[in-house]
Protein backbone atom coordinates (compact mmCIF):
# COMPACT_ATOMS: atom_id res chain seq x y z
CA UNK A 1 0.00 0.00 0.00
CA UNK A 2 1.20 3.08 -0.87
CA UNK A 3 -0.54 6.83 0.96
CA UNK A 4 -0.06 10.52 -0.66
CA UNK A 5 -0.61 13.13 1.62
CA UNK A 6 -0.92 16.44 0.45
CA UNK A 7 -0.51 19.35 3.05
CA UNK A 8 -1.53 23.10 2.21
CA UNK A 9 1.70 24.68 0.41
CA UNK A 10 1.85 26.57 -2.86
CA UNK A 11 0.29 24.68 -5.46
CA UNK A 12 2.19 26.25 -8.05
CA UNK A 13 5.39 23.86 -6.63
CA UNK A 14 3.07 20.75 -6.76
CA UNK A 15 4.32 18.06 -9.13
CA UNK A 16 1.45 16.36 -11.36
CA UNK A 17 -0.21 14.08 -9.22
CA UNK A 18 -2.43 12.66 -11.73
CA UNK A 19 1.24 10.77 -12.00
CA UNK A 20 0.54 9.31 -8.67
CA UNK A 21 -3.23 8.49 -8.70
CA UNK A 22 -3.21 4.70 -8.91
CA UNK A 23 -5.84 1.69 -7.76
CA UNK A 24 -3.16 0.83 -4.53
CA UNK A 25 -3.35 4.45 -3.89
CA UNK A 26 -4.97 6.08 -0.45
CA UNK A 27 -4.85 9.92 -0.33
CA UNK A 28 -4.38 12.08 2.62
CA UNK A 29 -5.85 15.89 2.80
CA UNK A 30 -4.09 18.12 5.40
CA UNK A 31 -6.13 21.42 5.75
CA UNK A 32 -6.26 23.32 2.78
CA UNK A 33 -4.99 20.49 0.93
CA UNK A 34 -8.16 18.54 1.31
CA UNK A 35 -9.99 21.58 -0.98
CA UNK A 36 -7.06 21.42 -3.39
CA UNK A 37 -7.22 17.20 -3.51
CA UNK A 38 -10.87 18.15 -4.37
CA UNK A 39 -10.28 20.38 -7.10
CA UNK A 40 -8.19 18.27 -8.88
CA UNK A 41 -11.06 15.80 -8.91
CA UNK A 42 -9.21 13.22 -6.17
CA UNK A 43 -10.99 12.02 -3.20
CA UNK A 44 -8.78 11.69 -0.22
CA UNK A 45 -9.70 8.95 2.59
CA UNK A 46 -9.15 10.90 5.41
CA UNK A 47 -8.69 14.38 5.92
CA UNK A 48 -6.94 15.78 9.29
CA UNK A 49 -6.94 20.02 10.05
CA UNK A 50 -7.59 22.52 11.98
CA UNK A 51 -9.28 23.99 8.91
CA UNK A 52 -7.98 27.68 9.30
CA UNK A 53 -6.51 28.02 6.25
CA UNK A 54 -10.13 27.80 4.16
CA UNK A 55 -13.00 29.82 4.13
CA UNK A 56 -16.55 28.62 5.09
CA UNK A 57 -17.77 27.32 2.33
CA UNK A 58 -14.35 26.19 1.10
CA UNK A 59 -15.09 23.65 4.49
CA UNK A 60 -18.59 23.01 3.22
CA UNK A 61 -17.57 21.47 0.02
CA UNK A 62 -14.70 19.54 1.89
CA UNK A 63 -17.29 17.83 4.20
CA UNK A 64 -19.78 17.32 1.35
CA UNK A 65 -16.99 15.11 -0.31
CA UNK A 66 -15.06 13.61 2.38
CA UNK A 67 -15.98 11.22 4.66
CA UNK A 68 -13.44 10.59 7.26
CA UNK A 69 -12.87 14.14 8.79
CA UNK A 70 -10.73 14.58 11.65
CA UNK A 71 -11.12 17.84 13.12
CA UNK A 72 -8.61 19.71 15.77
CA UNK A 73 -8.90 22.82 17.34
CA UNK A 74 -6.19 25.06 16.27
CA UNK A 75 -4.52 25.32 19.77
CA UNK A 76 -2.70 21.44 20.04
CA UNK A 77 0.62 20.54 21.01
CA UNK A 78 1.42 18.92 17.08
CA UNK A 79 1.22 20.11 13.31
CA UNK A 80 -1.82 19.09 11.11
CA UNK A 81 1.25 17.58 9.44
CA UNK A 82 2.47 15.65 12.05
CA UNK A 83 -1.01 14.02 13.10
CA UNK A 84 -1.61 13.21 8.90
CA UNK A 85 1.73 11.37 8.85
CA UNK A 86 1.66 9.61 12.43
CA UNK A 87 -1.69 8.04 11.19
CA UNK A 88 -0.10 7.26 7.52
CA UNK A 89 2.92 6.03 9.24
CA UNK A 90 0.48 3.82 11.77
CA UNK A 91 -1.35 1.94 8.83
CA UNK A 92 2.11 0.86 7.85
CA UNK A 93 2.55 1.39 4.61
CA UNK A 94 5.82 0.38 1.99
CA UNK A 95 6.23 3.99 0.69
CA UNK A 96 4.49 7.34 1.97
CA UNK A 97 4.56 10.58 -0.27
CA UNK A 98 3.82 14.05 0.79
CA UNK A 99 3.43 16.58 -1.43
CA UNK A 100 2.59 20.43 -0.22
CA UNK A 101 5.28 20.21 2.67
CA UNK A 102 7.58 22.55 0.90
CA UNK A 103 7.59 26.37 -0.05
CA UNK A 104 5.23 29.10 1.67
CA UNK A 105 6.40 28.67 5.27
CA UNK A 106 9.67 28.19 6.27
CA UNK A 107 9.19 27.12 9.78
CA UNK A 108 6.71 24.39 8.36
CA UNK A 109 8.74 23.60 6.08
CA UNK A 110 11.74 22.91 8.46
CA UNK A 111 9.23 20.99 10.65
CA UNK A 112 8.39 19.10 8.00
CA UNK A 113 11.65 17.76 7.18
CA UNK A 114 12.42 17.24 10.80
CA UNK A 115 8.94 14.84 10.99
CA UNK A 116 11.09 12.10 8.48
CA UNK A 117 13.14 11.31 11.55
CA UNK A 118 10.63 9.96 13.51
CA UNK A 119 10.16 6.45 11.81
CA UNK A 120 14.42 6.64 11.93
CA UNK A 121 14.56 6.34 15.49
CA UNK A 122 11.26 4.01 15.88
CA UNK A 123 13.37 1.85 13.73
CA UNK A 124 10.22 1.51 11.09
CA UNK A 125 11.97 0.58 7.50
CA UNK A 126 8.75 2.91 6.02
CA UNK A 127 9.54 4.79 3.07
CA UNK A 128 8.42 8.62 3.23
CA UNK A 129 10.05 11.10 0.45
CA UNK A 130 8.94 15.34 0.67
CA UNK A 131 7.92 15.74 -2.91
CA UNK A 132 7.38 19.29 -5.12
CA UNK A 133 7.83 20.32 -8.71
CA UNK A 134 11.46 20.70 -7.92
CA UNK A 135 12.75 18.34 -5.66
CA UNK A 136 12.29 14.68 -3.83
CA UNK A 137 14.06 14.99 -0.14
CA UNK A 138 14.43 11.60 2.42
CA UNK A 139 15.99 10.81 4.88
CA UNK A 140 18.42 7.98 5.58
CA UNK A 141 19.95 5.87 8.66
CA UNK A 142 23.50 4.32 8.75
CA UNK A 143 23.39 1.73 5.87
CA UNK A 144 24.26 1.75 2.00
CA UNK A 145 21.98 2.18 -0.59
CA UNK A 146 21.09 2.24 -4.68
CA UNK A 147 20.37 5.13 -6.17
CA UNK A 148 19.18 5.76 -10.08
CA UNK A 149 19.97 8.48 -12.35
CA UNK A 150 16.62 10.39 -12.91
CA UNK A 151 17.04 12.84 -16.08
CA UNK A 152 14.24 15.26 -14.47
CA UNK A 153 16.34 15.28 -10.91
CA UNK A 154 19.94 14.92 -11.73
CA UNK A 155 21.32 17.17 -9.08
CA UNK A 156 22.12 14.61 -5.73
CA UNK A 157 23.04 16.52 -2.55
CA UNK A 158 23.89 14.86 0.55
CA UNK A 159 22.98 16.77 3.73
CA UNK A 160 24.29 16.04 6.99
CA UNK A 161 21.21 16.11 9.68
CA UNK A 162 23.07 15.64 12.39
CA UNK A 163 26.25 17.02 14.19
CA UNK A 164 28.16 14.62 12.00
CA UNK A 165 27.78 11.71 9.02
CA UNK A 166 30.77 9.19 9.23
CA UNK A 167 32.06 6.78 6.73
CA UNK A 168 30.34 8.65 3.76
CA UNK A 169 31.06 6.66 1.10
CA UNK A 170 29.98 7.63 -2.79
CA UNK A 171 30.03 5.36 -5.97
CA UNK A 172 29.34 6.09 -9.49
CA UNK A 173 29.06 9.64 -8.93
CA UNK A 174 31.19 12.82 -10.63
CA UNK A 175 32.18 13.30 -7.36
CA UNK A 176 33.55 10.47 -5.68
CA UNK A 177 33.86 10.15 -1.87
CA UNK A 178 35.42 7.12 0.33
CA UNK A 179 35.06 7.37 4.02
CA UNK A 180 34.76 10.66 4.60
CA UNK A 181 33.35 12.66 7.66
CA UNK A 182 30.90 14.96 6.74
CA UNK A 183 30.29 17.49 9.65
CA UNK A 184 26.90 19.45 9.81
CA UNK A 185 26.93 22.72 8.30
CA UNK A 186 29.45 21.75 5.28
CA UNK A 187 28.53 21.97 1.62
CA UNK A 188 30.68 19.49 0.28
CA UNK A 189 28.39 17.35 -1.15
CA UNK A 190 25.99 19.62 -2.73
CA UNK A 191 25.10 19.10 -6.55
CA UNK A 192 26.58 15.66 -6.98
CA UNK A 193 25.68 13.92 -10.01
CA UNK A 194 25.90 10.13 -11.43
CA UNK A 195 28.01 9.13 -13.81
CA UNK A 196 25.91 6.13 -14.69
CA UNK A 197 22.62 4.76 -14.56
CA UNK A 198 23.28 3.42 -11.27
CA UNK A 199 25.21 4.54 -8.32
CA UNK A 200 25.83 3.74 -4.11
CA UNK A 201 26.04 5.48 -0.62
CA UNK A 202 26.96 4.05 1.92
CA UNK A 203 27.42 5.63 5.86
CA UNK A 204 27.70 4.30 9.10
CA UNK A 205 26.98 6.49 11.57
CA UNK A 206 24.64 9.49 11.81
CA UNK A 207 20.92 10.53 10.08
CA UNK A 208 21.58 11.97 6.04
CA UNK A 209 19.40 14.24 4.08
CA UNK A 210 19.06 13.26 0.41
CA UNK A 211 17.76 15.55 -1.82
CA UNK A 212 16.86 15.38 -5.35
CA UNK A 213 16.30 18.35 -7.32
CA UNK A 214 16.70 20.23 -11.40
CA UNK A 215 16.98 23.36 -12.25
Amino acid sequence: MHINILAGGPVELLPNLNEYKQENEVWVGVDRGVFTLINMNITPQIAFGDFDSVTKQELMIIEENVENMKIYKPEKNETDMELALNWAIEQRPDLIRVFGASGGRLDHFLANVQLLVKPLMEDNNVKIFLIDKQNIISLKGPGSYKIKMRSDKKYISFVPLTLSVKGLTLEGFKYPLKNRHISIGSTLCISNELVSDNGTFSFSEGILLVIRSND
